[in-house]
């Protein structure tokens, strides 16, 4: 089995890329590392059956080897990284992944499209199924994200339709994990790298907002599980138990024993109020639903962030 990866040197990318490898697959990992980290895959670089190829998903890209699964998770999912990018954060989205069909159409490969319950905007509907549609500001300044993984969705579902491509689209909600990067931006590795640093944890509005975390071990299955299955339709990925975002603050100072205090922030635009899916056909279809628990998945993550902060990594 020969697996072709984009975003594979990003966070959810390289765990990908670890468990293909752990299968005897071979792998072909695709990244242009703006936001991923080649320290995410070094540990594979001597593997026989790895193979890295710095590129942008944008630009056509010509694989010469039989490819039997392609995913197309290449993209700037960050906040602060999408803010700052955002043409290139629309182009990995649309024309990465109309790059990424066109090698799967042509190799007959199976095609993954790692979407992201951002597709939902600021939800009126709670929790969130699929068959939502979403409450999204297409002319906010998260739009260049939004937008980008529906017209993506749209994109795979047009293949499937026209050229009988074999897809699946995972709707992935929050995940973090060991192989986030410390300026992620987003709300886990703020927390834990403020507070191990000592500084003040920046908390949005009066942080009641609620979020769902799911942890990377957990998503991986799941992936897995879609890969397995001959469902193609959207899937909600993500685990459903909610927390205030004040709460999960008071937790990593708690776990992390540090000493920071709290500071309250302005909220962003358009962030959205609730986000927590509806897994039931996760649960149905794939036989799957989250084991680890959001303390268990927060001490791993912390211990990663020590290690990284003491050798100073993050960085290409």
């Amino acid at each position: 089995m020969r697996i072709l990866i984009t975003g594979g040197c990003g966070f959810i990318g390289s765990h990908l890329c670890k468990r293909f490898l752990e299968k005897g697959y071979s792998v072909i990992c695709v990244d242009n590392l703006i936001t991923g980290l080649q320290e995410n895959i070094k540990e594979f670089l001597s593997f026989s059956n790895f193979k890295f190829i710095n590129h942008d998903i944008s630009q056509p890209l010509y694989i010469s080897e039989e490819i039997d699964w392609v995913f197309h998770f290449a993209s700037i999912a960050s906040p602060f990284y999408y803010l700052k990018y955002p043409i290139k954060t629309l182009k990995a989205g649309i024309l990465g992944t109309y790059n990424c069909l066109g090698i799967a159409k042509e190799k007959k490969a199976k095609f993954f499209l790692a979407s992201t319950s951002e597709v939902y905007g600021d939800p009126e509907v709670h929790p969130q199924t699929e068959e939502y549609n979403g409450n999204v500001n297409i002319v906010g300044m998260r739009s260049c994200y939004d937008e980008s993984k529906r017209a993506s969705e749209s994109l795979v579902y047009a293949y499937m339709r026209k050229h009988n491509l074999d897809v699946r689209v995972a709707r992935i909600f929050n995940t973090y994990g060991p192989k986030m990067r410390l300026d992620d931006g987003r709300v886990i590795s703020n927390f834990i790298r403020q507070a191990l640093k000592g500084e003040d944890l920046t908390v949005y509005g009066e942080g009641k907002q609620t979020r769902s975390f799911c942890y990377i071990d957990d998503l991986i299955e799941a992936i897995l599980k879609m890969m397995e299955t001959d469902y193609k339709m959207p899937l909600n990925l993500g685990n459903p138990q909610e927390i205030k975002i004040i709460d999960l603050a008071n937790l990593v100072l708690k776990l992390t024993d540090s000493k920071s205090k709290i500071k309250f922030l302005p909220l962003p635009e358009n962030d959205p109020k609730r986000r927590c899916p509806d897994i039931k056909k996760a649960r149905s279809i794939l036989n799957w639903q989250p084991k680890v628990s959001l303390e268990e998945g927060l001490r791993k993550t912390i211990e990663y962030f020590k290690k990284c902060i003491k050798k100073s990594c993050g960085k290409n």
